[in-house]
């Protein structure tokens, strides 16, 4: 989900208007918060920490996409690979994911006295 939907969101969830969320991110008025609503702007990291802190959710939740993070089918190492993936550079990214698929490809092995 993009960050604005779920900033739009978690603000009608809480009965919050544009001017209700500036007053908790310091710095920041009515105006950049409805063009964080819009999808125009993206707050930077101090906004986006102090607009998790407002809404008490993880500051990852607002951009990553928040169905994909709470689902439970997916794995611990599935979780944790994906948030690696996601620390690397587009470079480093098609590496991994060119070995990724060679492994899936590949018929596994046999270890021995299993």
């Amino acid at each position: 989900m993009p960050f604005d939907t779920t900033l739009r969101m978690l603000a009608k969830a809480r009965g919050l208007s544009a001017a209700d969320i500036a007053t908790a991110i310091p710095r920041v008025g009515a105006a950049t918060v409805s063009a964080w609503l819009k999808g125009d702007k993206l707050p930077g990291q101090d906004q986006l920490n102090a607009l998790a802190r407002a809404f008490g959710v993880p500051a990852g939740a607002l951009l990553a996409e928040l169905a994909g993070t709470l689902d439970p089918a997916r794995t611990q190492g599935e979780h944790d690979l994906l948030a690696a993936y996601r620390a690397l550079n587009t470079r480093q990214q098609g590496a991994l994911l060119e070995v990724a698929r060679s492994m899936a490809g590949a018929k596994p092995t046999r270890r021995r006295g299993a």
